[in-house]
């Protein structure tokens, strides 16, 4: 048997305290699929939940293997503004190397505010 070719493509995972989405597109920017904490179960608090984000993994990288990507740049989102990735992050990505992908690279790419619209309550704030 030949090693299969190895066609990388980009997982995006976006973790929040509330949920996980794993969006995995090839390099142009295809979505191969695109699955989140929802779709694996019914229950509300368990979205979040690492054990739900290995399973949103593995469902993300069956299509992704059915397309034939093989290796997987990865980019890791949290919520802007928020102290680091919620805790689906590390399971996602330790499901997506144990479904057999070779990973590429890990970028952070979590958006960070930068000065934003100016405070309420004027020059002095607020005088209470």
């Amino acid at each position: 048997m030949d090693k299969q070719e190895e066609v990388p493509g980009i997982a995006y995972i976006f973790t929040s305290f509330n949920n996980t989405i794993v969006h995995i597109t090839d390099l142009v920017g295809n979505t191969v699929s695109r699955i989140s904490g929802g779709m694996v179960t019914k229950h509300d608090r368990l979205k979040a939940n690492p054990t739900i984000a290995m399973f949103v993994a593995k469902r993300a990288a069956d299509a992704a293997k059915e397309v034939g990507i093989r290796a997987l740049y990865v980019r890791i989102r949290a919520k802007t503004g928020s102290t680091g990735p919620g805790p689906g992050a590390h399971a996602a990505l330790k499901s997506l190397t144990r479904e057999g992908f070779k990973i590429l690279s890990i970028v952070d790419t979590t958006r960070v505010p930068r000065g934003g619209p100016k405070v309420k309550g004027g020059k002095r704030g607020r005088r209470v």
